[in-house]
């Protein structure tokens, strides 16, 4: 048997994480619809996942507000009741021997949409959508016009970041992801392409910064300081004018002096008409040149889909994890089989022990 990189342990403060393999936020569409309650599905899904051998298990955004999902259909952690249903599904994470981690997020102006299969943009009011908010009324294509938050409204925002975390350390998450990516409200506010406000939160880097870094102070200031608190970056708009990787490189580093560990580094999702050049690990750069400018851990995702691959990403340096999505969909047990293929010997969960077939050839 040989080492890994991909499966020597990491640590974020307080907390050691067996693997290098994690699962990103994947939204589901499968919480109800009335209250953003978590159902069997997320069990199952997110028990599978760390059954499957993932270090890490981090559930899809996680809204810290009503307004806040992505769709109604959305995860929410904005009262006990939500907070006391996640804390189940945390459990059986631990008991697979996995550890567990939680996205909040707040969709801003990509809020109250309907899923793919129900049809495209806006749900409408009527049909029980909500209005939705962001740094300027200023709608991503196709959807519905937002309502510009004011300074009561931003702080609201920072309150409920930090209400979502103190519920979600509650129900015994390990670690907090901040989603400021994707086009979401944090990353409205970071990106001039969304942000066109001439006040205290709009214009200039540091003014464009100031939620974000709002909302890591308070945040840390929730959860106290042996909880990990990562933070997903779009590492660019991939639109001139637009969020650079050089202002991701500032910005992390703001963040990593406000409290955050770690940087989760994807790209896109501002605009709908970018010019994204997709292909095997093409996010990848974008997380090296972060570590490189702060010297902070990242993770690297995106069409990492063999070990080979993912292998290389981490033993030559160029991210200290990997995070994967559709990859484990079509197969919860992938890590297993990774490691079986780099000829890693693991001590998965003894459920899966159990069931390994004795010949030392297909030892996983």
């Amino acid at each position: 048997m040989t080492d890994a990189a991909l499966f020597q342990p990491v640590r974020l403060r307080s907390l050691t994480v067996p693997n290098r393999v994690w699962v990103s936020p994947m939204c589901q569409y499968s919480a109800d619809a009335r209250d953003g309650m978590p159902t069997d599905w997320h069990l199952v899904h997110l028990g599978a996942l760390a059954q499957g051998g993932a270090g890490l298990v981090m559930t899809e955004a996680t809204a810290v507000s009503p307004e806040g999902r992505i769709s109604a259909w959305d995860l929410g952690i904005w009262n006990d009741e939500q907070r006391d249903a996640l804390a189940r599904i945390v459990d059986f994470v631990h008991a697979r021997g996995a550890v567990a981690a939680v996205q909040l997020a707040h969709a801003g102006r990509k809020a109250s949409t309907l899923p793919e299969w129900r049809g495209h943009g806006s749900q409408s009011l009527e049909d029980g959508g909500w209005t939705t908010v962001a740094p300027s009324a200023v709608p991503f294509a196709g959807y519905a016009a937002p309502v510009a938050l004011d300074e009561a409204g931003i702080a609201g925002v920072v309150a409920d970041f930090a209400a979502g975390a103190r519920r979600a350390v509650g129900a015994g998450f390990d670690a907090i992801e901040l989603h400021a990516a994707h086009g979401y409200l944090i990353h409205q506010f970071l990106s001039p392409l969304a942000n066109h406000r001439t006040d205290a939160w709009g214009g200039s880097l540091e003014r464009r910064a100031r939620l974000l870094l709002d909302v890591v102070r308070a945040v840390r200031d929730a959860i106290g300081e042996d909880v990990p608190l990562l933070v997903r970056f779009s590492g660019t708009d991939w639109v001139d004018g637009g969020w650079t990787i050089e202002d991701t490189d500032t910005v992390a580093g703001w963040a990593a002096e406000a409290g955050a560990d770690w940087f989760d580094v994807s790209s896109g999702g501002v605009v709908g008409d970018a010019k994204i050049p997709v292909g095997p690990g093409y996010q990848v750069p974008l997380a090296t040149a972060v570590r490189t400018a702060t010297g902070m851990p990242v993770n690297a995702v995106g069409l990492i889909h063999d070990a080979e691959q993912a292998e290389a990403i981490v033993a030559e340096g160029r991210a200290d994890a990997v995070m994967l999505a559709r990859p484990l969909l079509r197969n919860p047990h992938l890590p297993q089989a990774w490691a079986a293929e780099l000829g890693v010997d693991v001590a998965w969960p003894v459920q899966y022990r159990r069931a390994k077939p004795r010949h030392a050839a297909v030892r996983a």
